[in-house]
Parts: C-alpha cells; sequence; structure tokens
C-alpha cells in the first residue's frame, strides 16, 4: 500500500464526515496513536486496520487505498489449500462442502484476487456437484443401470477433482474444476443468488433425505412407502394367523425397518417388542459357523482336516457329560464318520441323519460317503461343537459370548435358557393357537438352541453384512458356494430325490448357510424351524440388502412367500424347497 496516499485519503474522508482523531478512534477502536501515524505517513497499516476505518468513515475501502496499483497482502499457501480441501468435510457433513468455502471467500476474497477467483470455481464446482448428486438419487431409481453407474460415479469423480486441484492450487496457484456451472460471477447480486442456490439445494436434500426415511429402496430399486409394508404385514398376519412377528429390512447394510407385531403371550394379549425372548431354532448354524470360522481364522482348526484327528482318542471313547448330545458311542463300528471335516458338517454333507432321533433305532451312523451330497444335518453341527469343546476345553456358551455376542453388545442372546429371560419371552403357538410350553431345558447346541430376541439377531445379521469379526478373506469362504444342492425338498422323501429346479439360482450350501445366485450378486440365507417358532434371513451382500423375519408361530412361514416378495421384491428364494406352503393354498 501506498502510505502517503493512505494518508491523505484518510484525512480527507474524516475531516469530510466531520469527525475528530477521538472520534475516529472510539467509533473503530483503532488507537488515536495510530491513526495520527497513519496520516503523518510514519507507518504501513495492515488491511484489516484499513477495513475498519472504512467501516466507520461509511465508505468503501477503496476510497482509501490507492487502485492504480495496490500492494495486496501475500499469496498464503494455508488459505488455497483452506479454500480446496475444506470441500472434503462434505462428505460428513452434509452442505458442509459448499458452506466451509463459501465462509473462507467471504472473509478472503477481498484479500487478493486469486482467493476471489479460486473462490468462485470451488463454489460452483461444489453446487454444481450437489445437484448433480441429487439427479443421480433421483435417477437411480428411475433409470435401470444407467441410473446406478451415475450415482456412484458422482463422488469418487468429485473427491479426485477436488485433491487434484487442492496440489495443483497450492503447487503453482492454478485451479480447474470441469462441469461447473457459473453460479457466482464477479456481480453485486452474487451474494442474493447465492443465497436462493443453497436455500434450494437444502430443500432438495431434505426432501430426497425425507424420502428415504419413509421409504424402502427394493432389490429391483422399485420403493415401497414403510407406512404400506407395516400396513401389507398386519393384513398377512391377520388373514394367516400368525400370532407374533418381528420384521427388520436391511438397505446399504444397515436397518431401514425394523418393527414387532402381535403377540408373546396370545391369550394374555401380551405384546410382542424387539426385546422380547424369542427361540431362535436353526437361525443358532449361521451364528456357530461364524464362530466356527473365527476359529479357522485363527488357526485353531482347519476346514479340511479329519475333526478327529484333532483329539488324542476316538470320539465314542469320551464319557458323555450331557444328556444326550454328546454321545458318540454309537459310531464305535461306524467306518466312515473318521473322514468327517468341518467343511463338511457346516455344508450338511456328513451324511449324518438331521438328528438321531430319527433314526430307527435312535443310534447316530453315516449314510453314505462324507462330503459327496447335501442332506440336512442338525447333528453334524453337534459332532463339530463337542470337537472343538473337547480340544479348547471350553464349551459353546463360553466360545459364543466371547468371540460373537459380547462383541456385538448381543446381551439378550444365549445358547442356554438364563433367568433373565422370565420376565420377557414368547411362547410358541401351533397352527389352530394352542401354546407349546416352553423349553427351558436345552443343553447349549450350536445347530439348534439360541435363545436370543429380535433386536439381538438384527445386530448379528447387520455385523455379517458389514463383514464383522471376520476378515474379508473369512467371509469370502463362508459364503462361497461349497455343494451344489438339486434335491427336490430339502427335507423329507424328496430330499432324497433330485431335478434340474433350482439350477436357475444356482441353489448350494456356503459354511452355515445357504447360497443362491440373482441379478443382483448373491443372496445368503437361513432359517430356523421348531414347534411354535418359525423364522428366515436372506442377506444380499452385493446390493447391501436383506430381510429378518421372526415369528412365535406355525403359521408363520405361510406368509414368508408373500411377505419376501412385498418388502424386498425377492422371488429368489426357494420356497417350494423349503416346503414354505402360502397360507392361501392352505386354506384352499
Amino acid at each position: 500500500m501506498e502510505t502517503q496516499s493512505i494518508a491523505k485519503n484518510l484525512v480527507y474522508q474524516r475531516k469530510l464526515k466531520g469527525y475528530t482523531q477521538e472520534e475516529l478512534s472510539d467509533k473503530t477502536q483503532v488507537t488515536v496513536r495510530t491513526i495520527q501515524r497513519i496520516e503523518k505517513g510514519e507507518v504501513n497499516p495492515h488491511l484489516q486496520t484499513i477495513k475498519l476505518l472504512a467501516a466507520a468513515l461509511h465508505v468503501e475501502v477503496d476510497d482509501l487505498l490507492i487502485l492504480e496499483n495496490p500492494k495486496e497482502e501475500n499469496i498464503q499457501k494455508k488459505w488455497l489449500l483452506l479454500l480446496h480441501g475444506t470441500p472434503v468435510l462434505g462428505l460428513i457433513l452434509p452442505l458442509c462442502n459448499i458452506l466451509f468455502p463459501l465462509f473462507l471467500w467471504i472473509h478472503k476474497r477481498e484479500d487478493n484476487s486469486i482467493y476471489d477467483i479460486h473462490g468462485m470455481k470451488v463454489i460452483n464446482f461444489q453446487i454444481s456437484m450437489t445437484l448433480l448428486y441429487i439427479i443421480s438419487f433421483i435417477l437411480l431409481f428411475t433409470i435401470e443401470g444407467w441410473g446406478f453407474f451415475i450415482f456412484i460415479a458422482v463422488i469418487p469423480f468429485s473427491i479426485i477433482v477436488t485433491l487434484y486441484n487442492i496440489i495443483t492450487a497450492v503447487n503453482s496457484q492454478k485451479c480447474f474444476y470441469p462441469f461447473s456451472i457459473p453460479f457466482l460471477k464477479k456481480s453485486k447480486t452474487t451474494s442474493v443468488k447465492l443465497f436462493s442456490v443453497l436455500v434450494g439445494c437444502l430443500f432438495l436434500m431434505m426432501g430426497c433425505t425425507s424420502d428415504k426415511t419413509k421409504n424402502i429402496v427394493r432389490l429391483d430399486s422399485t420403493i415401497i412407502a414403510k407406512d404400506s409394508l407395516t400396513a401389507s404385514i398386519h393384513q398377512l398376519i391377520d388373514e394367516a394367523n400368525v400370532h407374533g412377528m418381528a420384521v427388520t429390512v436391511f438397505d446399504n447394510n444397515k436397518v431401514t425397518y425394523q418393527k414387532t407385531f402381535g403377540y408373546k403371550d396370545y391369550e394374555k394379549k401380551l405384546k410382542l417388542t424387539d426385546s422380547t425372548n424369542i427361540y431362535g431354532a436353526s437361525f443358532s448354524k449361521a451364528v456357530f459357523g461364524v464362530l466356527v470360522m473365527k476359529l479357522v481364522e485363527d488357526g485353531v482348526i482347519d476346514l479340511d482336516t479329519p475333526l478327529e484327528s484333532y483329539l488324542p482318542k476316538k470320539i465314542y471313547e469320551y464319557p458323555s457329560k450331557t444328556r444326550w448330545h454328546d454321545d458318540f458311542s454309537a459310531l464305535v463300528n461306524d467306518s466312515l464318520y473318521s473322514k468327517i471335516t468341518a467343511r463338511m458338517c457346516l455344508t450338511h454333507t456328513t451324511g449324518f441323519a438331521n438328528s438321531r432321533w430319527f433314526e430307527p433305532d435312535y443310534q447316530l451312523r453315516v449314510h453314505g460317503e462324507p462330503g459327496t451330497r447335501f442332506s440336512y444335518s442338525g447333528e453334524g453341527f453337534i459332532y463339530l461343537q463337542v470337537i472343538l469343546e473337547h480340544l479348547l476345553n471350553k464349551n459353546l456358551e463360553e466360545l459364543a459370548q466371547k468371540i460373537i455376542f459380547e462383541p456385538l453388545n448381543m446381551n439378550n442372546s444365549s445358547y442356554k435358557w438364563q433367568p433373565g429371560y422370565e420376565k420377557d419371552f414368547a411362547f410358541g403357538y401351533d397352527s389352530n393357537d394352542k401354546r407349546y410350553e416352553k423349553d427351558k431345558d436345552n443343553e447349549p447346541r450350536g445347530g439348534g438352541t439360541l435363545e436370543t430376541t429380535s433386536s439381538d439377531y438384527t445386530k448379528f445379521l447387520e455385523a455379517v453384512l458389514n463383514h464383522k469379526i471376520l476378515s474379508e478373506k473369512s467371509w469370502n469362504e463362508l459364503f462361497k458356494p461349497q455343494i451344489q444342492i438339486r434335491s427336490i425338498k430339502q427335507f423329507g422323501p424328496l430330499a432324497l430325490k433330485d431335478s434340474t429346479t433350482n439350477d436357475k439360482i444356482a441353489l448350494s450350501y456356503g459354511l452355515g448357510w445357504g447360497v443362491l445366485q440373482t441379478p443382483y450378486g448373491f443372496g445368503v440365507f437361513k432359517e430356523g424351524h421348531g414347534n411354535g417358532f418359525q423364522h428366515y434371513a436372506i442377506l444380499f451382500p452385493k446390493a447391501k440388502k436383506g430381510i429378518m423375519i421372526m415369528t412365535n408361530s406355525d403359521n408363520g412361514e405361510s406368509v414368508f412367500k408373500s411377505l419376501l416378495a412385498i418388502a424386498l421384491k425377492d422371488t429368489f428364494t426357494p420356497t417350494e424347497w423349503e416346503n414354505y406352503i402360502p397360507y392361501q393354498k392352505k386354506q384352499d
């Protein structure tokens, strides 16, 4: 700044307004001594001081400065870095990609023209990208394929352009922001225009957010309102006489809908809640599969090593410590069981019956060569569990609490009945409203004694979607198709007969989970079925979606097909193979 010019201009403007040096000092908080020195040309005042004086004199800064050759503030890299870098915060806080650089631009644009130019370019780009993101969000639901591509491309493109400009601006004071709409120009109406644009963006984003909180985006990108889903579920459970139900829908790997319906005690009309204890039945196996994979990951066992080889003696030589499930004395004359591995247990290819109680003599035996055919078997899971308990000298409950329940805060889950469940648990009901007695004396078994709540099991499934507990490699192994399934039915005489009906979904089994293929990526599913309790869950990891259904009714499975189609557009679950007979057919 030219000191002499500032001195003359300040004296002129002060006297024009009729202020003494003392009065000007009072209005600006600039000391009288400083004003005197400026007017004498003894100091080169800071730009901020000039701004204070100009504001008090009701004049523009340019009226005090000489315009022909102003010595502007030296360009500082830190301001360029902040101008170009703060939009990254918009990834965390909505609209901050615009608001933060806007704030900096307003405060620094007069200090140097380069701040003004760069600031406008940054803000124009960020507003343009925000609008594009909103448009792409709409396209996601209206244009199949391309809409999704555009949606997922906007943010990476914005980040790449931002990082490029951070580097070039700091190093060469240049910037380039493609596809920017010039909302900001050198104009006195800039602030009004900008305010209008920001308000418009805010309302658009609020509208989109509001829609997202009220709607569920299904597999095929169609939308169902949450209120509509709730109404449909009420209708289904009324028509099919389902006594109680809990439903959770997942989108983008997190819960988007969670609700309970009906009763835990039908006679007393006590409501089922998300904290009510529910018998998990074979939902147990999905948890156990993750537990075993964690032990595999930690090097405790190998999936393909014969399990009996981990023990110092034959499994049938160990005395039984439970009422029945760790008694393998019947295998003393079996020549095939010693081939069984952890992989065979988890894929239901051991050759064991589903339960020893289904054998005519109640004696456990292997049917066929282990590892060659899918045949659903809870006994296989028990065999693997007992081997692990002998090997680690820890029981199933200890392992499950340490590996699964405690890390996921599943505080109301256990493989055995706990006294705390007495205050809030669900009874199971048969198809004619008759209540089953609650089984509270089960000994922990990995294949079927899980006691949980809909809230807790939701936590587990959300952890599965987000690949918690295990490494990426382990999750990939867990969900990899291990054995193709061609049986007509999962259970009964038709489980021994094959067809190609389910080849179109490549029905198979992974490690503790069923696996199928869809146009939206693979799906992994698990059922639960016991007296008065029928459950189903299916997750689509690539699509980041899923659903969990838990019921305390023998009529539960009769609504699964309809509910899966309504809530998620899941028409891929092999309901015929599962023997999920729709209630409409039962009534016919």
